[in-house]
């Protein structure tokens, strides 16, 4: 028997994209494109009715852009979608807020329809998603900016990171480098389901929500260069 597909809500102010994402969507046997919004507010809407898995969410948009629906959807405790952000590499500044406002991914319009395909998966999956080309343009400006509004005397390596196991820091640093979980399976030569309770007990023990979160924690406390 074949599991329920994960289902997909589309929110572009243009048409023609929207078409076009949900073309490449709907050949995937596990993926479903409920509903389409043209309006970030008429997005949040319709997110909150329909109950997608994940919300593909331009930047944008008329009435209400994407980064305050990202904000609303990922505040409300009814909606369980992950929003996946597709924008243009020029705006990281845009990209910056919304993973400040809680989006689980980052893709660029112009990706492969084979890397779309896979960003949806992932972020259903619960997995973050950072496309590589913006990755180090974004942590790089948001971990600037806080910086900069942090008083000198805080900032350093943190505490929390004391409290890591050796092999919690190493699965840590592999996500601040952007590494899914069967890459870093891969590399430390250990199993996928071993790979996810480290990384749970990563985002536990740092407090942090999602492997974005991680992958700024990393970032913020030299565990990557920027």
């Amino acid at each position: 028997m074949s599991r329920p597909a994960f289902r997909v809500l589309l929110v572009d102010d243009q048409e023609l994209v929207r078409a076009g994402i949900g073309t490449i969507l709907g050949l995937q046997p596990d993926l479903e494109v409920v509903g389409e919004a043209g309006t970030g507010r008429e997005g949040v809407e319709l997110a909150r009715a329909l109950r997608p898995d994940v919300v593909c969410m331009d930047v944008q948009m008329p009435d209400m852009d994407g980064l305050e629906a990202t904000r609303l959807l990922t505040a409300d405790p009814e909606v369980h979608a992950g929003v996946l952000i597709l924008t243009t590499f020029h705006r990281e500044d845009y990209l910056a807020e919304a993973l400040e406002a809680g989006a689980s991914g980052f893709l660029l319009k112009n990706s492969r329809p084979e890397q779309l395909v896979a960003g949806v998966r992932a972020v259903a999956a619960g997995d973050a998603l950072l496309a590589p080309e913006v990755t180090r343009a974004v942590i790089a400006r948001a971990v600037r900016v806080r910086r900069e509004a942090e008083p000198a005397a805080t900032r350093g390596p943190s505490p929390q990171v004391a409290g890591l196991t050796e092999r919690e820091r190493e699965v840590l640093v592999l996500m601040g480098r952007g590494l899914t979980n069967d890459e870093i399976a891969a590399e430390l030569v250990l199993g996928r389901a071993t790979v996810k309770t480290h990384v749970s007990n990563v985002l536990m023990k740092l407090s942090l929500r999602d492997r974005v979160q991680a992958v700024v924690f990393a970032y913020e406390h030299g565990l990557v260069g920027g």
